[in-house]
């Protein structure tokens, strides 16, 4: 006989007595098979709902009344009751009774009212262990369906709840039903709660339960009503407001609930909600799939958060720091203790973690949730938000907008959210441009940004499309820059191949190259051979083209060979690593290997080397005399493509050196891109230009020829330089000198030379790349 509920309260200690009454049940229902399970199971559940009949006292914690451990008593008699049936997949007469009389909806009513305080707490606790540990499906009836409903409505809304833990142990368990039953993600998520009046029309059980809901709803078999009664008081008793579930369908849905909990300041609820999450929209079902796309508020709540998070960044935010949080995962997602602190610090790691989630939700989501949520993050962040920063008259809007920009493409993955973010930039026109087209695209005006009165947001906005280089898409070096290649229009057509070196330079006509220069003792510091030498597929021979870049610079000019670790070897073997790792990333798109035939008889026509190639060809005609602003030594030093140590131990913060070298870092990257054209327009000193263009290798030839003129008004110039390249390179401390940006420009082209030979090195070495490259000495091969 079970200790009855008035001789607890007769005992003088009540948590002895709890102990009792658990002990003595524990060993009834092991030792005792015949025990009337429904008879024990009715009774508790009538102990609470007399509890609510007979107490008068509103301020005793539910954790302190019997309420807990007559729920555990149930749950155990219910997970007991499924061991000991005979036929697996039955109902119990206990778990038939818990669907018959509603008790579930009952507890979901009473969990609302917060009554006694905490009973919300031991209501989730009681949801989440049962449809953890029944075995038997329970989501399908409706009885079960709807109070789950209701439950969600009461979490997740308000940050800070006491009941945080219990909410996302819940949403944990609804979400690893969901993954077992796909199924059952289409029915929770369009389930509807309706009003009492509407419920006696409604079906007992969800469609996938129609047939047989008679049989559920209603079991065979007799079980004693004697908790009717006091239910019906209980719900009498409890106010209006709680017996009515508030806001209209979709409203406190699975996912509004989740997503509340993400922004949980509890690091350990916001994490595994996350987790809940990235587990239910990576779904196999097809079905379910389109259903959390087209009703529910995922993707739209998801991206709104990402958003918010946006606009609380300060616009003040120096690129600098924005780039000492690169790298924020959404697992954790605060910054970096071991960071100096900067205002806005918290704000910019939240948002950097978030969009970094969203990163991985596209990833592991169903392609149809994918491609909605990268359309999402499309047009609401980036299209709404992003791109009127961009174009903003506001200096600071424009810099801070390019800097997150380029964080964010940093930490961009899925190709679903990498094809939007290109459709964003680079928009849907790949066709050839021409000199006189006005900016109509947002990539013109980022062009346009890359040679801004400001050297900051020249800077930032050549790091953007740097970082966008790097990234698996064709149609960004096609848009950029093989759109106008294609079919070799700088080539002249029907000209003789020149017999010469200087017949392709052409020296004479250059007006760089004028008499006075070429009487001022200006030699090529090695004589290059008389023609060049071609390979059996009418490639210039990659001899031919490293000495050509290494001899450009004049003897007086160079300084690398008075110091260490700058020469030609660490450019080698750095640049074979980044060109296996480029050919890696573009060799799905099967490029050609080898060039296009010109033919003969095509007449010519104007050739226009693109808008990104013009900025950049006319950037590096103006290296020797870069206006420079204040710029930032951290954010820009750059990751240059040859990792060089020159760049990387740059200390000055007022220097045009930072603008060249992220024109040459950009200019580098595109050189590495295993095409022909490119290869040939970039990297062949020998190509014969079609009349009125230019190429990588003429631009840097007038730039020599530039140099040549302004040296000789230098005073001990070759001292200065070198005590130049020493500063730059931290050996010695930084004094302004006279000359300084012209100085520094020098240093900048002799090692971006030195660059250039190392990548054609690599792309076509003589006897076949390998991991161990062995480069000559420096200014022959």
């Amino acid at each position: 006989m079970l200790l009855s509920k008035s001789n607890i309260f007769k005992c003088k200690s009540f948590g002895t007595a709890l102990l009792v009454w658990s002990y003595r049940s524990q060993l009834q229902i092991q030792r005792e098979p015949s025990i009337d399970l429904l008879g024990a199971f009715v009774e508790h559940w009538k102990g609470i709902t007399h509890y609510y009949i007979e107490s008068t006292d509103e301020n005793t914690p539910a954790k302190k009344t019997d309420i807990p451990w007559r729920l555990k008593q149930m749950l155990d008699i219910l997970v007991y009751e499924e061991r000991q049936q005979a036929a697996a997949g039955e109902a119990g007469p206990c778990l038939e009774y818990l669907l018959q009389h509603k008790i579930l909806e009952t507890l979901c009513t009473l969990g609302k009212a917060e009554y006694p305080p905490g009973m919300r707490q031991q209501v989730l606790q009681f949801f989440s262990r049962v449809l953890a540990q029944v075995q038997h499906p329970l989501l399908h009836y409706l009885s079960v369906h709807r109070p789950v409903q209701k439950l969600l409505q009461l979490g997740g809304t308000v940050p800070g709840s006491l009941t945080e833990k219990e909410e996302v142990q819940f949403t944990t368990v609804l979400c690893s039903k969901i993954q077992q039953d796909p199924d059952l993600l289409t029915y929770i998520l369009e389930g509807k709660i309706v009003s009492r009046k509407k419920a006696s029309r409604e079906p007992s059980a969800l469609p996938r339960e129609a047939a047989s809901v008679k049989d559920k709803e209603h079991p065979h078999s007799k079980a004693p009503d004697r908790a009717s009664c006091g239910t019906r008081a209980l719900t009498t008793q409890l106010p209006a407001e709680t017996q009515e579930p508030d806001g209209g369908p979709g409203e406190g849905s699975l996912i509004t609930s989740l997503i509340g909990l993400c922004k949980s300041k509890k690091s350990r609820v916001a994490l595994k909600a996350q987790e809940n999450l990235l587990l239910l929209v990576s779904v196999a079902s097809p079905a379910a799939a389109t259903c959390l796309v087209q009703s529910s508020p995922c993707c739209p709540a998801i991206v709104e958060h990402l958003c918010r998070l946006y606009r609380s960044v300060p616009t003040f935010l120096d690129p600098a720091d924005i780039a000492t949080l690169e790298g924020i995962s959404w697992r954790l997602p605060s910054a970096p203790s071991d960071e100096a602190s900067f205002p806005g610090k918290e704000a910019l790691a939240a948002f950097l973690g978030w969009f970094d989630y969203c990163d991985h939700l596209v990833t592991e989501a169903h392609p149809v949730v994918a491609d909605a949520l990268a359309k999402a993050v499309a047009e609401k962040l980036f299209m709404e938000i992003l791109q009127p920063q961009l174009l903003h008259v506001s200096e600071q809007s424009v810099l801070t907008s390019t800097a997150l920009l380029t964080a964010i493409l940093r930490q961009l993955r899925p190709a679903a959210l990498l094809r939007e973010a290109v459709a964003f930039l680079l928009g849907p026109d790949q066709q050839a441009a021409a000199p006189e087209d006005s900016p109509r695209t947002l990539c013109s005006h980022l062009i346009g940004h890359c040679d801004h009165l400001s050297d900051e947001i020249s800077v930032a906005t050549l790091r953007l499309f740097e970082e966008l280089l790097q990234k698996p898409h064709e149609q960004i070096i096609r848009s950029l820059i093989l759109c106008n290649l294609e079919g070799r229009p700088y080539v002249a057509r029907g000209s003789p191949e020149p017999e010469s070196y200087e017949d392709t330079l052409d020296l004479e006509e250059d007006p760089y190259f004028t008499d006075g220069f070429l009487d001022s003792g200006f030699q090529p510091s090695t004589k290059p051979p008389p023609a060049p030498a071609t390979n059996s597929d009418g490639r210039t021979a990659v001899t031919e083209i490293v000495n050509s870049f290494l001899c450009l610079v004049p003897e007086e000019a160079k300084t690398s060979a008075f110091l260490e670790e700058t020469g030609y070897d660490t450019y080698v073997h750095d640049a074979y690593g980044l060109f296996q790792e480029c050919s890696s990333r573009v060799a799905p798109w099967g490029w050609p290997q080898s060039l296009t035939p010109l033919d003969p008889h095509e007449p010519e026509r104007p050739f226009f080397e693109g808008h990104f190639l013009q900025m950049l060809f006319d950037r590096m005609s103006r290296i020797l005399e870069q206006a420079g602003g204040p710029i930032s030594p951290l954010l820009y030093t750059p990751e240059h493509v040859l990792a060089l140590s020159l760049r990387e131990s740059m200390t000055h913060s007022h220097h045009p050196y930072s603008l060249n070298l992220q024109v040459t870092s950009v200019l580098s990257r595109l050189a590495l891109f295993p095409h022909p054209h490119i290869h040939e327009y970039l990297l062949d000193p020998y190509i014969n230009l079609a009349p009125g263009c230019r190429s990588l290798f003429s631009v840097l030839v007038r730039v020599i020829g530039d140099l040549m003129q302004r040296i000789q008004r230098v005073p001990q110039f070759p001292g200065k330089l070198l005590l130049v390249r020493k500063q730059l390179m931290g050996q010695v401390p930084g004094e302004q000198l006279d000359h300084q940006t012209l100085l520094q420009g020098v240093v900048v082209l002799e090692e971006f030379c030195k660059e250039l030979a190392a990548i054609a090195f690599v792309k076509f070495p003589p006897h076949g790349p390998h991991v161990h490259l062995s480069p000559p000495s420096e200014g022959h091969v």
